[in-house]
């Protein structure tokens, strides 16, 4: 009895250790990662005088996270470990649309649909693809492609209609697996697409209200 107790406490005493194990790793604090506006926009753009709100764009659960989605494979999504984005990637995206419109300076007023802004024109933004894929090559290596995609409608507040909508998309290759570059590939991709986004969105904003003029 005696050898089987002191059997039970080391198997006991073993099991304390991997939780205590755990509880470590688990306390170790994840890297948080940002991305950046547009800042530089065609100089030909035309300047609007709406206003404009962005809404927070829809997304699959695989990509509403705060977490750096990778695809192993077409049907499997990882997550890079201990990283995180600093917010919800649909919550990023909407804020860095709003900073870009406002960096264009092509924009009367521009504000998130939270603000409450009575807004000309709403930005529904649909982020599509917002991941890495690892990519096979023929030698047997691998490459890690950022994939950035959304589809963007603009609605007519006054009619409440879709007058417009397209899709932008940006690949770009990392320079390694590793999350710091990773991360400039997400960077210099999204930074892409919401530049074409942008400058397409406000001038189709401006035919739009040039055609349909309204006393205010």
């Amino acid at each position: 009895m005696i050898r089987i107790f002191l059997a039970l406490l080391v198997v006991a005493a073993i099991a304390g250790c991997t939780g205590l194990g755990t509880l470590t790793q688990a306390s170790k604090p994840n890297d948080l990662y940002l991305l950046t506006p547009k800042s530089t926009f065609s100089t030909s753009l035309p300047r609007i005088q709406r206003q404009i709100v962005v809404e927070e764009p829809t997304a699959t659960a695989a990509v509403n996270t705060d977490q750096i989605a990778v695809q192993p494979t077409p049907l499997q999504v990882q997550y890079l470990p201990r990283a995180r984005w600093v917010d919800r990637a649909p919550l990023i995206v909407q804020s860095l649309l709003v900073e870009s419109y406002e960096n264009s300076g092509k924009v009367a007023a521009v504000g998130r649909s939270i603000v409450g802004l009575r807004a000309d024109y709403v930005i529904v933004p649909d982020l599509r693809e917002f991941q890495g894929i690892v990519v096979e090559q023929p030698d047997g290596s691998s490459i890690v492609r950022v994939e950035v995609r959304m589809n963007i409608k603009i609605i007519d507040e006054f009619e409440d209609k879709i007058i417009a909508s397209d899709s932008f998309q940006e690949y770009v290759i990392s320079e390694s697996d590793q999350t710091p570059d990773l991360v400039n590939a997400f960077d210099v991709a999204l930074g892409k697409t919401m530049r074409d986004a942008v400058e397409w969105s406000i001038r189709r904003i401006h035919t739009h209200a040039s055609n349909n003029p309204r006393s205010f």
